[in-house]
């Protein structure tokens, strides 16, 4: 996984990811303009470099090229988030930390992700309840309503 995309960089693949279709460097200048004052060479300078880093792929069209994502911003954000889980030295408190962040909406999404991933895949296991155990949550980080040392029924755990 590459690393994460400067602020120019992330502006330029929006872009091609919102979009879909082989982009020039001309497209992506002229809707960059809406929003600040850039050149044409610096655009074409960061679209070569998301080129030379396996972002997009290009093919000649004429005098330009015409650049592809390589993958979806899904995608992207997927490996960001899978790269920074790994770094954790506590994996369960980094997830616990990082529901506790999440709106309901998110909560919401994930839930159906994981329902998803289960049908096209049977094998893959029911996540378990939370165990007696609490889980230890960073200082500063909200639990998920009933994970933080407690039951599936809101309880302390105790007596099971």
């Amino acid at each position: 996984m590459p690393r994460q995309l400067g602020d120019l960089e992330d502006a330029v693949m929006t872009r091609v990811w919102q979009w879909n279709r082989p982009v020039t460097v001309r497209e992506v200048l002229e809707d960059l303009q809406r929003e600040r004052s850039i050149a044409y060479t610096t655009v074409m300078t960061v679209m070569d470099n998301l080129h030379q880093k396996g972002w997009v792929r290009r093919e000649v069209d004429g005098r330009a090229y015409r650049y592809t994502a390589v993958s979806t911003r899904a995608a992207y954000a997927a490996a960001l988030m899978n790269e920074a889980w790994s770094k954790s030295d506590n994996p369960a408190a980094a997830l616990v930390a990082f529901f506790g962040m999440m709106s309901a909406e998110q909560r919401q999404a994930l839930e159906d992700a994981v329902r998803m991933v289960r049908v096209n895949d049977p094998d893959v296991p029911v996540v378990p309840e939370p165990a007696a155990a609490p889980v230890e949550v960073p200082e500063g980080a909200q639990a998920p309503e009933g994970r933080a040392g407690e039951g599936a029924d809101g309880g302390s755990g105790a007596g099971r």
